[in-house]
């Protein structure tokens, strides 16, 4: 993983949704190198040992379902008890299985939506109220997928989910101004520590990295500096935009197997 760029946020209180692992993890690291403190959530508590770790020190942790309206309120009255304020929110739990919509449950429709969608809602609601009490506001930042800006079969339900959390994004920059920015995050493929399995092992990757112009898949270390960026003085002045961090995108598929028949 690359060294994230040199923007500094002492002190500032960080909240990242889902921030114990995966991307998340990585976007919490960024941040404590940049100087700030930083929270975690997530459902299961993890062993100390394993929090995110940046300009040594480690993330905190709060056992928390985002999922969960009085359980998202709570979180946040603790950390406006713990530490006075909230600087910046990172909505970043989300995620599903694959499944073509004429198999799943209905019962996984729902909870896909409700993690992807209605918990990001019910975070940015109470941040906004804390950060509309501070005479400096704060910033909320949305991670968003390709799969919401682009048709997405297998995961219809998270496509839909992520779609509706762009629009929220720019809706929310119009209600929470001036005092607090909202943008968002569309990511494409990020290399994980499952994304390898997931992709098909190092030669699955190799494959799917020859679709991008970039000719690789981003790390998370990409998505935090997308994030640091957003959440410094250096973009003061930007609030509902929707910055893609996907590597220029996709190749088309139909042109992608037209150059590798010739």
């Amino acid at each position: 993983m690359k060294p994230t760029a040199e923007i500094r946020l002492p002190g500032a209180v960080v909240l990242v949704t889902g921030g114990a692992r995966g991307i998340g993890a990585g976007i919490a690291s960024g941040f404590l190198g940049a100087g700030a403190h930083v929270i975690v959530c997530g459902r299961s508590t993890p062993q100390e040992a394993t929090l995110p770790q940046g300009g040594g020190r480690r993330a905190e942790f709060i056992a928390c379902d985002v999922r969960d309206a009085p359980a998202v309120a709570a979180m946040f009255a603790q950390i406006a008890s713990r530490h006075g304020r909230l600087d910046v929110l990172v909505n970043n739990a989300g995620g599903s299985p694959p499944g073509e919509l004429a198999a799943v449950p209905a019962r996984l429709i729902e909870r896909v939506i409700q993690l992807n969608l209605i918990a990001p809602l019910l975070c940015a609601q109470q941040a906004n109220a804390l950060m509309q009490a501070q005479a400096e506001g704060g910033c909320i930042i949305n991670i968003g997928s390709v799969a919401g800006d682009r048709p997405s079969p297998s995961t219809v339900a998270y496509g839909a989910a992520k779609a509706g959390l762009l629009h929220a994004t720019q809706s929310l920059a119009m209600e929470c101004g001036p005092k607090v920015r909202v943008n968002g995050i569309i990511t494409g493929f990020v290399t994980t520590e499952n994304a390898v399995e997931h992709y098909g092992g190092p030669e699955g990757i190799k494959r799917i990295s020859a679709m991008f112009p970039l000719k690789r898949l981003a790390d998370a270390s990409d998505v935090a500096d997308a994030c640091l960026y957003l959440a410094s003085p250096l973009a003061a002045y930007v609030s509902g935009a929707l910055l893609s961090v996907h590597g220029g995108g996709e190749w088309p598929l139909f042109l992608h197997l037209a150059k590798s028949a010739l």
